[in-house]
């Protein structure tokens, strides 16, 4: 009896688009320029209202790999969502309609998977920032701390290099779809920032996980501020990030390591305040009183004097954990403008940052203090 050769395992590539017309041929031609790899690409439309439909419709045949599902705008989680749920492949992975995944990226993940047995793998990432010839044209810039993450291949748990929950991208991940469904993970829908609490969760749930070093992913800066996490001065904004946080920390505390839940507050969970910190000076009312109750509430029993912020910033927070609204807009004014790191000044506990435009008599000495790798 003769049998057919086995089909190479499948990898579903889910895509959402909303509204991407300038985009989203390039994201597609990065998906199926991928080697090596069995592909199916289910591409969900979020209620376009412009020709990205029509776009993607070029690409789509009953026979190849891209599947076009409609849907009415319900929000990128929830398009993610309905995009597993049209996906038959052994494997599933992500990527957003603006941007692009590199030559090779799709093989590298699915043979670390294969090698280590690991739940899913994570590879590193570089911001692709667009602009005219005349500006220097387009800039591929890494992300320091993605590099860190991500050194080199392994297959760890995340008691070994908690940390890495800080990579909360969906898009530079593969995973296995018997894990996906196993360990019960879905996107949260109606939320911005939808990728932490399900990133961490899959973390937290891996028997093991793979790292690899290489860059799989190129993530779209858009000139015009339009993304997600470009608008962080709004309301909206923030409340969302606030509930995706509380909902990452919630499974985090229930996992029951100390280790990783102190790391992953004050490493993780505090990462991106810097980003919002900059937004304080011109605030209105209603901002500034939902940014000092989310981090009072978050960090209230741990002060951001022990994050991993940067120091001028480990200030702001403290500020903002005292709702000093006047002084840390002057601290933020004067951090941006410098454009540098704060001078140091010595004192009789150790260096400090020197802040001219507050009176650091009425600031917790911690508040102020370089720690030793910062001297």
């Amino acid at each position: 009896m003769k049998f057919g050769r086995r089909a190479a395992p499948r990898v579903s590539v889910v895509v959402p688009v909303y509204d991407v017309e300038d985009y989203v041929e390039e994201c597609l031609e990065s998906i199926l320029a991928q080697e090596g790899v069995d592909l199916e690409v289910i591409v969900v439309d979020d209620g376009s209202t412009d020709a990205s439909a029509a776009r993607v419709e070029r690409f789509a045949s009953p026979d190849g790999p891209v599947r076009l599902v409609r849907t009415a705008n319900h929000g990128l989680g929830a398009a993610r969502n309905e995009g597993v749920r049209h996906a038959t492949g052994d494997y599933l992975t992500f990527a957003d309609s603006d941007d692009v995944v590199p030559p090779g990226s799709y093989d590298v993940l699915l043979r670390q998977l294969r090698r280590t047995g690991c739940d899913f793998v994570t590879g590193s990432i570089v911001r692709w920032e667009t602009g005219p010839p005349d500006d220097g044209g387009d800039r591929l810039t890494p992300l320091p701390w993605m590099r860190r993450l991500h050194r080199s291949r392994a297959a760890l748990m995340i008691d070994q290099q908690p940390e890495v929950l800080g990579d909360v991208f969906a898009w530079n991940k593969m995973f296995r779809r018997d894990f996906w469904d196993g360990a019960g993970l879905s996107w949260p829908e109606g939320v911005r920032y939808e990728d932490q609490p399900t990133t961490t969760e899959a973390y937290l749930r891996a028997r093991l996980f793979g790292i690899v070093p290489d860059v799989v992913y190129h993530w779209r800066i858009r000139g015009d501020g339009s993304s997600i996490t470009q608008q962080r001065s709004s309301l909206q904004d923030l409340e969302d990030r606030w509930t995706t946080k509380r909902m990452a920390l919630a499974s985090v505390t229930s996992y029951g390591a100390a280790k990783v839940e102190q790391v992953f507050r004050d490493k993780v969970l505090a990462g991106d305040l810097h980003r919002y910190f900059v937004e304080i000076p011109g605030c209105d009312d209603a901002w500034w009183a939902l940014l000092v109750a989310g981090v009072q509430e978050l960090w209230g029993e741990r002060s951001l004097t022990h994050s991993g912020l940067t120091p001028a910033f480990r200030l702001v927070g403290w500020l903002v954990e005292q709702d000093r609204r006047e002084d840390a807009a002057a601290v933020v004014t004067h951090v941006v403008g410098l454009g540098r790191p704060l001078e140091r000044v010595p004192t009789s506990r150790g260096p400090r940052i020197d802040v001219p435009v507050i009176d650091l008599r009425t600031v917790a000495a911690e508040a102020v203090l370089l720690r030793n790798d910062e001297h």
